[in-house]
């Protein structure tokens, strides 16, 4: 099986590609929160890459939208970015953070994870759900996201799949609302009785926290006083990364090392299929193909100013550990990404948390105004 896994990353005239995705440096390689060596721990970062979650274009699947689009190339890759965290997200709840994937896996529950993303109608985070669920965000079926727009739409699909077990929050204009979020993770207050939660997740009064902050760090490229506050975040034990590309191109911004930033491309054009039960090898090929054996590099300021940076807080001791986190030294920084505040500005109106998010048109309605200040989506364009 290392054999099929190995034949993904073979250059088109049979020879081997010499990967350049990990600098030989002395600095720290921060991945996900995590620290490492770039010379000692080389195959513990590629190992660790190789487990998460690749979603790229894919092609063949059954017709979207009105135009009946059978592949999402050249307009799917900030979904695809999307799908990412999600699924570090998914196997962080219900696997662990040190989970690793080998083309032999076959855990029950990292399929159902992976089955969520298949290219097929009935998945719930499927190209044709993200996509569809777009148009309440006024994005139609083949148009560009940002990195708000990804993050509102998984805000939303979230609330379908009980399994997942997890809540989004999207903070806006720069600001995390501790009180808001407190709400939401309540167990009570979002999703009913302990009894609707995931087997896989100790009942507690806290639901896992994915917490989005789309922010615009410069007007046409980043501006460098952001720089640090950047790298604060990916090396926060509750990184699972930043949403964000270079100009024109959405790219999975897994870490950092020095003044470059790691990430995943989905800027691959794959069939589709499905995994199932991972018993043929049709299944197992289809398995690896959601699976990245290197990832690339590009500089901190090649980046796209425009950025979702996303955190996991599996418990209530990790939001509050982020929350330090944040006041001590994001919010140190001489131009701070963003703060964080115990209650919501009484100039806002209500939280997310108050709206019924199965309501769409009520719930576009009040985003109108609530994010009438956010350009970020204006950024990125089809390539």
């Amino acid at each position: 099986m290392d054999a099929m896994f190995d034949i993904c990353y073979l250059s088109s005239d049979g020879t081997t590609i010499e990967p350049d995705d990990i600098p030989q440096t002395k600095e720290n390689v921060w991945i996900l929160g995590k620290k490492y060596s770039a010379i000692q721990d080389l195959d513990r970062i590629r190992r660790d890459i190789s487990s998460i979650i690749w979603c790229t274009y894919r092609k063949g699947f059954v017709p979207i939208g009105d135009e009946g689009l059978t592949s999402d190339k050249g307009w799917g890759c900030m979904l695809r970015c999307g799908q990412m965290v999600l699924g570090v997200a998914l196997i962080r709840i219900h696997l662990s953070t040190d989970w690793v994937w080998s083309p032999e896996t076959r855990d029950p529950t990292y399929l159902k994870i992976i089955q969520r993303f298949e290219e097929r109608k009935q998945a719930p985070y499927s190209i044709h759900q993200v996509a569809l669920m777009g148009a309440c965000e006024g994005k139609e079926v083949g148009q560009w996201f940002g990195p708000n727009t990804i993050a509102q739409v998984l805000r939303k699909l979230v609330v379908y799949d009980k399994w997942s077990s997890l809540v989004i929050h999207v903070a806006l204009d720069n600001t995390v609302v501790k009180e808001d979020i407190l709400a939401q993770c309540n167990v009570k207050n979002d999703r009913g009785d302990a009894s609707d939660i995931s087997d896989s997740i100790n009942v507690s009064d806290w639901m896992p926290l994915l917490l989005i902050v789309p922010l615009r760090l410069g007007l046409s490229e980043i501006n460098p006083v952001y720089v640090d506050g950047l790298k604060i975040c990916f090396q926060s034990p509750q990184s699972i990364g930043v949403i964000g590309g270079k100009p024109n191109q959405a790219l999975y911004l897994i870490g950092c090392v020095g003044d470059e930033v790691i990430y995943l491309d989905p800027h691959t054009t794959q069939k589709s299929g499905l995994v199932e039960s991972k018993s043929t090898d049709e299944q197992k090929e289809m398995d690896c193909s959601y699976h990245c054996k290197y990832a690339s590099r590009i500089p901190i300021l090649a980046m796209d100013p425009s950025v979702a940076v996303c955190f996991l807080c599996r418990t209530k001791s990790d939001f509050e550990e982020l929350c330090i986190n944040i006041e001590t030294n994001v919010m140190k920084e001489s131009q701070p990404l963003f703060e964080i505040c115990e209650k919501r500005p009484s100039h806002w109106g209500p939280s997310n948390a108050d709206i019924d998010l199965q309501n769409t048109s009520l719930f576009t309605e009040f985003e109108d105004v609530d994010r009438q200040f956010d350009d970020s989506d204006e950024e990125f364009e089809i390539l």
